[in-house]
This record gives C-alpha cells, sequence and structure tokens, in this order.
C-alpha cells in the first residue's frame, strides 16, 4: 500500500510539470493545436523572467520568452511555416495572421501570468488598432502594475503591446508603449 502511494504521489507530480496551451494559426484561429511545454522549457524561462528588476527589464524578458514558446510551439505544429507580416508565407499551412498571434500570445502572456513569472505587469485582453477602414490589427496587451505605491492622482499605468506577427516564428516579440503602436509605429518602418 506504501508502494502504491509513493508511485501515485511521484506520477501526480510528474503529469503536473508539464503546461498545455492551445495555439491557434491558418488566419483567424481557424486551426488550433495543443503545445506541451515541458517542465525544463517552464523552468528556463522562470530562471530568464526571474531576472528582471524592474518593469522595463521583464518587459525585455516577455519579449524573449514569447518567442520561445512560438519557437518551442514550432517544433510541436505547422506554426514553424509562420513568417512576419501576412505575405512572406501566404499559401504556407501553419501561417498566422496578426489574430492569430494576438490570442496566442495572450495564451503564452496568462502562462506566465500563472506560473507567477510576472511581477510588474498583468496581461489584458487583446487590443485593436484601426487605420482607414481596411487596415485592422490586434496585438495581446500587458499593463504596469503599480510597485511603489498609488500612481499620481489622474496618471493611468502604462500599456504596452506584446506583438510577435512582425518577424518569423521563434523570434522575440515586439514590445512597445500602446501609445506607439496605436500611432502607427512598427518595427519594419511601414
Amino acid at each position: 500500500m506504501k508502494l502504491l502511494g509513493c508511485f501515485l504521489l511521484l506520477c501526480s507530480l510528474s503529469a503536473g510539470a508539464d503546461e498545455r496551451v492551445s495555439i491557434c494559426f491558418n488566419y483567424g484561429c481557424l486551426t488550433q493545436a495543443e503545445i506541451v511545454y515541458s517542465d525544463e522549457q517552464l523552468r528556463v524561462l522562470g530562471l530568464l523572467l526571474g531576472e528582471a528588476h524592474d518593469a522595463a527589464q521583464e518587459r525585455d524578458g516577455i519579449s524573449t520568452a514569447v518567442g520561445r514558446l512560438l519557437g518551442w510551439a514550432g517544433q510541436q505544429s505547422a506554426i514553424s511555416a509562420d513568417r512576419g507580416g501576412n505575405y512572406a508565407d501566404d499559401a504556407v499551412y501553419g501561417k498566422m495572421d496578426c489574430i492569430d498571434h494576438s490570442t496566442t500570445t495572450t495564451r503564452l502572456l496568462r502562462l506566465m501570468e500563472k506560473q507567477g513569472w510576472l511581477h510588474y505587469h498583468r496581461v489584458l485582453d487583446p487590443v485593436l488598432r484601426r487605420r482607414l477602414l481596411i487596415f485592422d490589427h490586434f496585438s495581446a496587451q500587458i499593463e504596469e502594475v503599480e510597485q511603489a505605491g498609488p500612481a499620481k492622482q489622474g496618471e493611468l499605468p502604462e500599456r504596452y503591446v506584446v506583438d510577435s506577427w512582425f518577424f518569423d516564428n521563434g523570434q522575440p516579440a515586439v514590445v512597445m508603449p500602446l501609445a506607439l503602436w496605436r500611432a502607427g509605429e512598427n518595427p519594419n518602418g511601414y
């Protein structure tokens, strides 16, 4: 009986070590795949994000962590074929548009939040940028949390987009202030 108890405890510890996240691809979340992140992968990211001593360092870690999580997801799914933007992978199975990226990145950020790795930010729902009537773009977003007391009167917490759409699969995500992103800023200059 004692041996059975030890065996069940060991099984439950190893079963709880991995994390599963559903990612989506093929534009508009048409296709979904369940990705399993190993305990070792999670440990590496926990150490990476644990090195942050302020919000700016945490955003750098988030950028790298999202890229790594998407790269590992590409080893288990067709998103390894995803290229930055919408045109370099137009007819490829595994391509991702901004809806796929914002949804998947938000799920990855929620994983980080669940793991307790985010100390300076909280995860928000995806955000929409609309330019003219046909140039909609979605992104994941985070908000800085107060660490040193309440914000000054009338001052809102700073929000940032975490946008993995701009670059090929596995590359660090763009993290920039929401206001700049809404104004049309992007790392590619277009």
